[in-house]
């Protein structure tokens, strides 16, 4: 079967126009069921399943707690990567990746597979002038830089102690000089917060069974005082941020008729001074955006309550009140 060049190009841009329409629905998705908060130094690890959440929990995706677990990447390893000198990182896999384009353009505008080997021939010879300019640059860096000065002197050929002038700056101050012949011992790693695991009493379940209802209204009624009083700060930041947003757009969030169906504690564990519990939480409400002039439903149903399964993470301090710091959908 034989398309005229109109008919693929046409495809070819009802094609693209999809894709780009899937990654913009994708992201409105995203954003709307983020997790977000955090759970101390359980921020980025899996909770645990629960009868409430049998299925694995979302991670947290936004989160002022640092990263510093075993698989977080160190600070600008990741643009040092995509940075790394290459032939396919760079000029040479713009060109080639051009090339192969041009090529598939080609097919479609019906060159045929006559584009394509014109493509590969082109490809062939983008391939060797490319990597003997890649080869004259990777010599010319792996030339072996001019040792610089030895910064102290005054040590022999034996291997006598260095001497360190001293100047005014450093009068009062202590320092220590290694043995001869031996090292300067590594600097201790970090301390690690230690987890000790905690129980919780039925006056618990029933204080995070009503904060619920509180901070799901509070937010409906744009309440930021309740919000501050009833969450961390952080928590505080990310839901203004959505009623913001809401704002913006003239519509508001109602929320109403909160009914915990069932939950259940995932995990409580202790942090120094701190007590952390996450609580698998499946509850029912009215949920609808409405138009902030009229108060019209614009989203959503107003005589029909929804079920929603998420994880709530609650911290205290010695002595304190509970306060909601991370919503995870589940």
């Amino acid at each position: 079967m034989q398309f005229s060049r109109t008919t693929r190009f046409a495809t070819l841009l009802a094609g693209l126009f999809l894709a780009f329409s899937m990654v913009a629905v994708d992201h409105a998705d995203a954003r709307r069921s983020g997790s977000f908060g955090s759970r101390g130094a359980k921020t980025f690890q899996q909770a645990p399943t629960t009868r409430t959440a049998p299925q694995p929990t979302a991670p947290v995706e936004r989160s002022m707690t640092p990263n510093t677990g075993p698989t977080a990447a160190r600070p600008g390893a990741a643009q040092a990567q995509s940075q790394r000198p290459g032939f396919m990182n760079g000029f040479g896999g713009s060109m080639l990746r051009g090339l192969m384009l041009g090529g598939l353009i080609g097919l479609l505008l019906g060159q045929g597979f006559g584009g394509l080997a014109g493509m590969f021939g082109l490809l062939m010879q983008a391939l060797l002038i490319g990597g003997a300019i890649w080869l004259v640059l990777r010599l010319l860096r792996a030339q072996p830089a001019r040792s610089p000065e030895p910064a102290l002197a005054g040590a022999g050929a034996g291997g006598g102690v260095a001497r360190r002038d001293v100047g005014s700056s450093d009068i009062g101050r202590s320092f220590k000089i290694p043995s001869i012949g031996g090292s300067a011992s590594a600097p201790a790693p970090a301390a690690q917060p230690t987890h000790r695991d905690i129980e919780l009493g039925q006056q618990d379940l029933d204080t995070f069974e009503r904060m619920l209802t509180e901070v799901q209204e509070a937010f409906g009624r744009e309440d930021h005082k309740e919000l501050r009083r009833l969450a961390t700060p952080e928590m505080v930041s990310y839901l203004s941020e959505e009623l913001a947003e809401n704002a913006q757009k003239d519509v508001r969030n109602d929320v109403s008729d909160v009914r915990l169906l069932q939950a259940d504690i995932a995990e409580a564990w202790n942090e120094g001074d701190r007590d952390y519990a996450t609580a698998a939480l499946n509850y029912a409400a009215i949920d609808v955006l409405r138009d902030r002039k009229s108060g019209d439903v614009v989203e959503g149903e107003a005589g029909t309550a929804t079920e929603t399964t998420e994880l709530w993470t609650f911290v205290r301090q010695t002595g304190g009140d509970w306060k909601l710091s991370a919503i995870q959908q589940a």
